[in-house]
């Protein structure tokens, strides 16, 4: 088993690069399905999530390059081939491929999508979305089918503003017959990064970034070449790690509009921040004061974000609550931030955090993605070696993670143990 040893204490100076939006990426290359000629999406971040969605597009009748962040697509040979288990269990995203599939070939079949547990993450607006389009859709052992003799242009109205559903929406409404609208679409940016790929397509959007769009259906889509946005939780995550130990970093690549919400918590919280064009710089923070966060779906503070943020109220004085409105499984990372001497507690959907704590050295689990980006956080901080397991669901999402923090002071390395080790350490 591989995990990620760290030896905490090393404060981190330099300039760190943010890779492309893994939340925009797993959308934009099931996306690719509904071209006619090829796609290239540049910006790709080198994450497991995007390897398992190329070798499903290959498995459908894809021609798929992927290299130094530039993917290819060719799908003119793809067929509407029933994908029901292997990699579609593997990624939370799969489900993209249901808008994709029902848009070019009026019919798709998607096993149930596998990834991070952070309790309930229904489905059902998607579902009434193909339904309101004219699809029929059925789930048999395990997995969902969806026909439709044609797509029909339709108002829907999400119960939930789900950035799952208002894409998987879009994706299936381009090639619907007449006008589609979605009201009480989600507003995240990677909504608008899409939307700009389909528009580039040859798809007719107005609305995307706002609660109300409007899509008019096209008969086809062409090949285009696409630029990825920067991606924001991986920016936020590295804000936070060099509020707690840093001593003036560069974060660049980032969109400073997109992070508001993060940049304002933590000038909250007393940590000085430099906007740029395209970067933020983040100041040697000496002392931190507590402070309330609830997570909220974008512009409001992202649910993604609320995990490493509350690594960083250990270092704080006084007491810092955290409410996730989103998720309520998501606080499985505060059991292993005491296990390293971190005072906090779950109440309901809320963390109580006590600071400021000196962290000690512990052997954690990463028991989601950004639960993981938590505890390497917890380990830059911490007195000792912190050593974390499952580091999988880590490098589901951030691309090159240790090769950047090695580049400014960080000392992270990645290291295969035997099982006995393993047995041992627990």
């Amino acid at each position: 088993m591989d995990v990620y040893k760290i030896n905490g204490g090393n404060r981190l100076r330099g300039t760190v690069k943010v890779s492309g939006a893994k939340n925009s990426a797993v959308a934009l290359i099931p996306a690719s399905i509904l071209a006619n000629s090829s796609v290239t999406i540049g910006g790709i971040p080198e994450i497991s999530d995007a390897w398992t969605l190329k070798a499903l597009l290959e498995e459908i009748g894809g021609e798929v390059t992927f290299k130094d962040g530039q993917m290819v697509i060719d799908p003119t040979e793809m067929q509407a081939i029933p994908l029901p288990n292997g990699n579609v269990k593997k990624l939370r995203a799969s489900y993209y491929l249901m808008g994709a599939m029902l848009g070019r070939f009026k019919k798709a079949v998607i096993g149930l999508p596998g990834g991070c547990f952070l309790g309930p993450r229904p489905i059902d607006q998607h579902i009434k979305g193909f339904e309101a389009l004219g699809a029929k859709v059925t789930n048999e052992h395990g997995a969902i089918y969806l026909r439709a003799d044609e797509l029909i242009g339709a108002k829907i109205y999400l119960d939930v503003a789900s950035v799952g559903a208002t894409i998987n929406i879009m994706l299936a409404a381009v090639r619907a017959k007449g006008r589609t609208i979605i009201e009480n679409a989600a507003k995240e940016p990677e909504i608008i990064d899409v939307a700009t790929l389909l528009t580039n397509m040859g798809a007719n959007i107005k609305g995307a970034g706002t609660s109300v769009i409007r899509i008019d259906g096209v008969d086809e889509l062409h090949g285009t070449n696409h630029t990825i946005i920067p991606d924001r939780i991986e920016a936020a995550t590295f804000m936070i790690m060099a509020a707690a130990i840093g001593d003036g970093v560069t974060v660049d690549n980032v969109i400073p509009f997109h992070l508001e919400a993060v940049t304002a918590k933590l000038r909250e919280m007393g940590v000085k921040i430099e906007e740029g064009e395209e970067s933020m710089y983040i100041h040697r923070s000496d002392i931190l004061q507590a402070c309330d966060v609830k997570t909220l779906v974008y512009p409001g503070f992202p649910t993604d974000v609320q995990q490493p943020l509350s690594v960083l109220m250990t270092q704080a004085n006084g007491a810092s609550k955290v409410t996730d409105t989103i998720y309520s499984a998501r606080f499985k990372h505060i059991d292993e931030l005491r296990r390293m001497n971190a005072i906090a507690r779950v109440e309901g959907n809320s963390a109580i955090i006590q600071g400021p704590s000196k962290l000690h050295g512990s052997t954690v689990t990463a028991t989601d993605l950004r639960a993981g980006a938590a505890l390497v956080l917890a380990g830059l901080i911490a007195e000792g070696e912190t050593e974390i397991q499952d580091i999988h669901h880590i490098e589901r999402g951030y691309s090159s993670l240790i090769e950047k923090l090695c580049e400014i002071g960080a000392d992270i390395r990645r290291e295969t143990i035997t099982t006995s080790a393993i047995k041992r350490a627990k």
